[in-house]
């Protein structure tokens, strides 16, 4: 079933999204106008505050996957999808308690390089690749794929990978230009109107449907639960328990498309703010981004097709001129969220292989090494979008493909941050171990022999990843103490901090602020537990 409502933009509508792409691009365009060193051009001069990094993790995450993920997930299986958004705030506390303070000591210009430090070179190449082709291949393509869908309603006669190409240069053209300073710039407005977007929609949803108490009394209480049982086919207790925080882990803490933003910090201290800024923003999507698509339930329960959710409340219930705003909305989550990702996998390309191969070049040579590589990134993602069709709900697609190709390198950064014999090769165990269980248990579940949800393929992973990495460790000698001092946590950096934090107002305390966080996440997962 299409959506109820099928129509033409009208002239105001069109207006506002016009206006809203041009005012983007021209800003990204002079944000990033110089651009002379490869910290300027990667890291934003490593001058950024905590409000631009909380806004740019926002926007970086909220993809038109995210919106049309989340909304079509609510839609069929319930507002356990919502289990994602929370634990990030989680996640992120766990980050700014455990592990940014040693990234950001190391200076380094991407995650690979920080395992290189940690344990060498060869792990560091097969990181950096791995995260390229998550980033354009897997995500940036369903980003891409999902905006696709929404603007297929408005163009039903163009094809598919044109409407791809254009969504891809419309991100790319600023962030070719300007790098990251220019995708920091966009992304806090992006990540203004993105949000008033969503409440916009949220608010006409609600009210279609006679408010939230209306809501609870037609809905299905199991769609309206986060914590489901051990047989739920979406999201089952023990798999957010032990599936979810690995996926979160590595999506927030070592990932290059996320984890360049922090990078940039103009300080620890604004690094710690602005991821947990970030954390809190992500809790109010559960009522802006997810319970839209419960109401939708109510609103079409006939709709043949998860993902056409969001871009049927949008069509269906705005007004015109609003709906060219909600339309910026989800522009704004598709460009944010490509130009971040085609910036994060130029750095690495020109940062964890040309630079190696190459270490002679310099300033400007990086920077047009890191253009030519966003171009062609640019190019890969047009062509892999359209593929993603050929896959199921967005969302599972996106969530499957990091339960098999992630949990190795999380083991691999927990246990080197905690352990410090650790060694190259016993993160390399971990990696052959990994992809060899991975390869095996898709091919189970892939053939139904062995059927497994894919929350508990992410743990099972991560055990079999981290056992060879402790087995392989001691099978070599340890790291010298020199090469892991600096980047390893123990109980003498807690209490030295301790001792720092003293002194410091309580509302700048990082600690006080992630216990406030934390409290707000339990207490919304209480409410809908």
């Amino acid at each position: 079933m299409m959506p109820p409502i099928q129509r033409g933009l009208a002239s105001i509508d069109l207006m506002v999204i016009a206006l809203y792409g041009m005012a983007v691009i021209a800003l990204g365009l002079w944000a990033g106008r110089r651009q002379a060193s490869g910290s300027d051009f990667f890291l934003a001069s490593r001058e950024s505050p905590w409000p631009v990094i909380g806004l740019s993790l926002l926007a970086s995450n909220i993809s038109s996957a995210t919106l049309i993920g989340l909304a079509g997930a609510a839609y069929a299986i319930g507002i356990s999808v919502f289990n994602y958004e929370w634990m990030a705030a989680v996640v992120l506390v766990f980050f700014c308690i455990f592990f940014l303070p040693f990234i950001l000591r190391s200076q380094v210009y991407t995650m690979p390089e920080f395992l290189e430090r940690r344990f060498s070179r060869g792990i560091r190449i097969y990181f950096s690749a791995l995260t390229i082709f998550l980033s354009v291949v897997v995500d940036k393509a369903t980003t891409l794929y999902g905006g696709s869908l929404m603007f297929k309603l408005l163009l039903p006669d163009m094809p598919v990978w044109q409407i791809v190409a254009g969504l891809a240069v419309a991100s790319g053209v600023y962030t070719i230009v300007g790098g990251l300073k220019a995708v920091l710039y966009t992304e806090v407005v992006q990540a203004v109107i993105l949000l008033g977007a969503a409440v916009i929609l949220s608010i006409f949803a609600f009210d279609k449907v006679g408010g939230w108490h209306a809501l609870h009394a037609a809905v299905s209480p199991d769609k309206l639960s986060l914590i489901r049982p051990l047989g739920d086919p979406g999201m089952p207790w023990l798999g957010l328990v032990l599936g979810v925080p690995i996926l979160g882990f590595y999506f927030w803490c070592t990932n290059q498309f996320m984890v360049q933003r922090v990078l940039s910090a103009k300080s620890l201290d604004h690094g710690r703010w602005g991821s947990l800024f970030a954390g809190l923003l992500k809790l109010p999507v559960l009522f802006l981004m997810v319970l839209p698509g419960t109401c939708a339930i109510l609103l079409y329960p006939h709709l043949g097709n998860a993902d056409l959710v969001y871009p049927t409340l949008m069509f269906d219930l705005l007004p015109a001129g609003l709906l060219g705003l909600v339309i910026a909305g989800f522009l704004a989550a598709i460009m944010s969220a490509t130009a971040s990702t085609f910036n994060s996998a130029a750095t690495l390309f020109t940062m964890d292989f040309v630079r190696i191969w190459r270490p002679e070049l310099k300033g400007k040579a990086l920077v047009r090494v890191g253009r030519l590589a966003t171009v062609g990134f640019m190019l890969v993602a047009i062509v892999v979008a359209p593929q993603i069709e050929r896959f199921g709900s967005l969302w599972q697609y996106l969530q499957a493909m990091l339960s098999y190709s992630s949990p190795p390198i999380v083991a691999i950064f927990l246990i080197g941050l905690f352990w410090r014999r650790a060694n190259a090769r016993g993160a390399a165990a971990a990696i052959v171990a990994g992809l060899a269980a991975g390869i095996t248990l898709f091919a189970l579940n892939a053939t139904g022999a062995f059927p497994l949800h894919f929350l508990y393929v992410a743990p099972i992973l991560f055990v079999a990843a981290g056992v060879a990495m402790i087995l392989g460790s001691w099978t070599a000698p340890p790291p010298s103490p020199a090469q892991v001092e600096a980047l390893i946590w123990t109980r003498r950096y807690w209490h030295a901090e301790s001792a720092e934090l003293r002194d410091i107002s309580l509302w700048k305390n990082y600690r006080f602020q992630s216990l406030i966080l934390l409290t707000l996440t339990a207490l919304l997962v209480i409410w809908f537990r």
